[in-house]
């Protein structure tokens, strides 16, 4: 297996992405769609999901695909971003017929970044319009780190972000991973150098600087998150994807070994004040594959995604955390 050539969740062709941010807000949305709908499900894992319409990606409903999916900032109130998607493909002639009727399906999942210092005193929800312009910003090449969906995002020792990452595999087939990393744990070892992915790093993606040497790691759970706001603001929320064609049923196999990932790249993972929750999808492009083989890989491209994220933050006025650019300059 190797990386795709943009090494994103778009090396799987006619799969898009758009971002949107407010940057004074330090809060945004970011928006998965196909050139046609695809095949989804889900796995939440973290004891605090936050979400819209994931129960008609179980196995057993009679919905077959959907039409987009959304990761947002913001809480309850992104949960509106879903919205704001669903009125652009509606614009634009996408969803399911319902007799004269065209309803877009568009599941989304949410993280807590309402305590990071951006400006919150809205009037107006400004979620959905957030959404509706990540859908209009959808594109194969797309922005990493305090982007979209990762413009808030924490973790406990730096600032969290978007990341993304692909691998290819023997048979052709490509898996990639999406992510928003704002969880209550640690995505680097103490001392903020090493990330706890480095094991599967490839070609220096998150700065090459390998394993942390030392050992007896995880035995403290150390956050400056909570010292800023005396709160973890939390939530790691994912999508997985491959070209391989999968039913409904083993795209919830894939999202289940996916969150392997979370727990590779962050110590701890899936907990009580986490809302970890992975969508996998299928563009049904390809034969269909090894599931356990793209479950593997999913999980392999979660957590070098989750580094990403935060390898790729960058520093912003008012940021309660430091980014690891910085820490590591």
């Amino acid at each position: 297996m190797k990386p795709g050539p943009k090494n994103l969740i778009t090396d799987i062709s006619g799969l898009l992405v758009g971002n949107s941010q407010n940057d004074a807000l330090k809060s945004g949305t970011t928006v998965v769609i196909a050139q046609k709908p695809f095949t989804a499900s889900v796995q939440v894992m973290g004891g605090a999901p936050g979400t819209r319409e994931t129960d008609l990606l179980a196995p057993d409903k009679a919905v077959a695909s959907v039409d987009a999916l959304v990761l947002s900032g913001g809480s309850a109130f992104g949960l509106d971003a879903c919205s704001g998607v669903v009125d652009g493909l509606r614009a634009a002639g996408r969803g399911f017929r319902v007799g004269g009727a065209t309803v877009p399906l568009v599941p989304g999942a949410i993280l807590f970044d309402l305590l990071n210092g951006g400006e919150k005193d809205w009037v107006v929800n400004p979620y959905r319009s957030l959404g509706r312009l990540a859908l209009e910003n959808a594109s194969d090449d797309f922005a990493l780190g305090t982007v979209g969906a990762g413009t808030g995002a924490m973790t406990a020792m730096l600032k969290g972000g978007l990341g993304s990452a692909s691998l290819v595999l023997p048979d052709g087939s490509t898996v990639g991973a999406l992510v928003a990393a704002n969880p209550v744990g640690a995505v680097t070892t103490p001392g903020d150098k090493f990330f706890f992915a480095a094991p599967f790093e490839i070609n220096a993606e998150f700065g090459g600087r390998g394993v942390d040497p030392a050992s007896g790691l995880g035995m403290t759970l150390d956050s400056r998150k909570t010292a800023a706001m005396s709160l973890r603001e939390n939530t790691t929320i994912a999508i997985v994807a491959t070209d391989a064609t999968l039913t409904k049923a083993e795209c919830q196999r894939v999202a289940v070994a996916a969150h392997d990932g979370i727990g590779r790249a962050i110590v701890p993972a899936h907990t009580p004040m986490d809302g970890d929750l992975v969508f996998a999808l299928s563009t049904d492009a390809r034969p269909a594959g090894n599931v356990t083989l793209i479950g593997h890989a999913a999980s392999l491209c979660l957590a070098r995604a989750i580094a990403r994220a935060v390898y790729e933050a960058s520093p912003e006025p008012n940021d309660l955390l430091p980014c690891w650019s910085t820490m590591n300059a």
